[in-house]
C-alpha cells in the first residue's frame, strides 16, 4: 500500500535559496517564492519572475441541497474572481465572473492571519485565513441585477471541530521551479441569502474543502481536479482532493489527499481519464488500489478568457462520485452518491 512521509510544519517550504520538496502537516509561517535564487537557468529581474508566480484560494462548500464554489486567482497578465452556487434540487444556478487586466490583488504569504479581498460595483469577496484559531471566514456579497438574483454569504471553515490535519505540499517542474498547495477539508457554518431567500448552513451537516496554491507553473498549463466532500454511509465526514499535473516525482510527492473525520491520508498519483468526453463519466484510479472512483456529471459550466498574449480554458462539472477510496490504516471509505467537481484547466498566461 502506498505511503508517503508526513513531516512536521517548518517556517518555509525554502531553504537557502533553494526549494525543500515534501508533505507536511500543517501551513507554512510564509511562502514567498521569490526568495528562490534561481528558478530560472538565467537570472532575471524580480518583475519578470514574480510575473511568472501564479497564485489562488479557491473553497467548495456543500450539504445536502446547495454547493458553493468560489475562487480569487492573480494569474499577473490578469486576475479574477469567480462565484457559482447551486441549488441540486431545482437546477437553479448563481454565477458570476470577474476578470481584470494585470496584477493587483496580493494574496497572502502566510495563512495564521491574513485576508485577500475584491471590492467592485455590486460586489465584495474576501477570504480572512485565520489558522492560528483554526478557522477561515468567508464573506460574499453579489447585487441583483435583471438576469440575476442577489446572494449574500457569511460562511466560517471550524478546522478545530473535528481536529482536522491538513496537507501542505512543495512539488518541483523544472529546475529550481516549484508550486506549493495548501489543502484541508473541514465543517462549515453560517447563513446565506439567495434571492430573499435564508439559507442557514450548520456544521453538522455541511462540509467544505479549501485550497491554497503558489506556483511557478509551467508556460502552458494543463491540470485535472477531482474533489468531493460530505459523508459517508457511516455518517463519517469525509472528503478528498485529487490532481493529474505537470509536476515531477508524483509517486513521492503530490496533492493527493483523503480526510475522513479530519484525519489526513496522502494518496498515491492518479489516472483521470473521460473514454466518453468530458459530460460523460469520468474514471479515476491509481495503481496501489486506494483510489477507485467514477465520477458522473450533471451539471458542466464553462469559462474562458483570451487576453492576446494569454489564454484560459476552465471547464468545471459539478455531479456525484461513487466508488472507494482507502485510507492509510487500510480501510475502505465507500464513497456512494458524494456530491463534487471535477475541473479540466488550460492556461497560457
Amino acid at each position: 500500500m502506498y505511503t508517503r512521509e508526513l513531516l512536521e510544519p517548518r517556517a518555509t517550504p525554502l531553504e537557502k535559496g533553494r526549494p525543500v520538496y515534501g508533505t507536511w502537516t500543517g501551513d507554512f509561517k510564509e511562502v514567498d517564492l521569490l526568495d528562490i535564487r534561481r528558478p530560472y537557468r538565467w537570472p532575471l529581474p524580480r518583475w519578470i519572475r514574480d510575473s511568472r508566480i501564479k497564485e489562488w484560494e479557491s473553497f467548495d462548500i456543500q450539504n445536502d441541497r446547495f454547493y458553493l464554489g468560489a475562487i480569487l486567482a492573480n494569474l499577473k497578465m490578469f486576475r479574477f474572481a469567480q462565484v457559482t452556487l447551486y441549488d441540486k434540487e431545482s437546477g437553479e444556478k448563481l454565477r458570476y465572473i470577474k476578470a481584470i487586466p494585470f496584477s493587483g490583488w496580493k494574496l497572502p504569504r502566510g495563512l495564521a492571519n491574513a485576508s485577500v479581498s475584491s471590492r467592485s460595483y455590486g460586489f465584495f469577496f474576501r477570504i480572512h485565513d485565520w489558522l492560528d484559531a483554526d478557522t477561515i471566514r468567508v464573506d460574499l456579497d453579489v447585487e441583483a441585477t435583471r438576469k440575476r438574483p442577489s446572494f449574500t454569504a457569511h460562511l466560517m471553515y471550524d478546522l478545530g471541530r473535528d481536529k482536522v490535519t491538513p496537507m501542505a505540499v512543495n512539488l518541483g517542474f523544472s529546475g529550481d521551479r516549484c508550486v506549493y498547495a495548501y489543502k484541508a477539508v473541514a465543517a462549515v457554518q453560517g447563513d446565506m441569502v439567495f434571492g430573499g431567500r435564508h439559507i442557514s448552513l450548520g456544521a453538522e451537516e455541511t462540509s467544505g474543502i479549501f485550497c491554497d496554491f503558489k506556483g511557478f507553473y509551467p508556460y502552458p498549463m494543463q491540470s485535472v481536479w477531482v474533489k468531493g466532500a460530505g459523508f459517508d454511509q457511516e455518517g463519517k465526514r469525509i472528503g478528498f482532493s485529487l490532481g493529474e499535473n505537470q509536476t515531477r516525482e508524483n509517486h513521492r510527492n503530490n496533492e493527493n489527499a483523503l480526510w475522513v473525520n479530519g484525519e489526513l491520508t496522502p494518496l498515491p498519483p492518479v489516472r483521470i481519464t473521460m473514454p466518453g468526453g468530458i459530460n460523460s463519466d469520468w474514471i479515476i484510479q491509481d495503481v496501489e488500489g486506494m483510489v477507485d472512483l467514477v465520477f458522473s456529471p450533471r451539471e458542466s459550466l464553462r469559462s474562458g478568457f483570451n487576453l492576446i498574449l494569454s489564454r484560459t480554458e476552465q471547464e468545471t462539472c459539478l455531479g456525484r462520485y461513487h466508488g472507494m477510496l482507502v485510507n492509510a490504516k487500510g480501510e475502505q471509505t465507500q464513497v456512494h452518491n458524494l456530491w463534487g467537481t471535477g475541473e479540466k484547466i488550460y492556461l497560457r498566461v
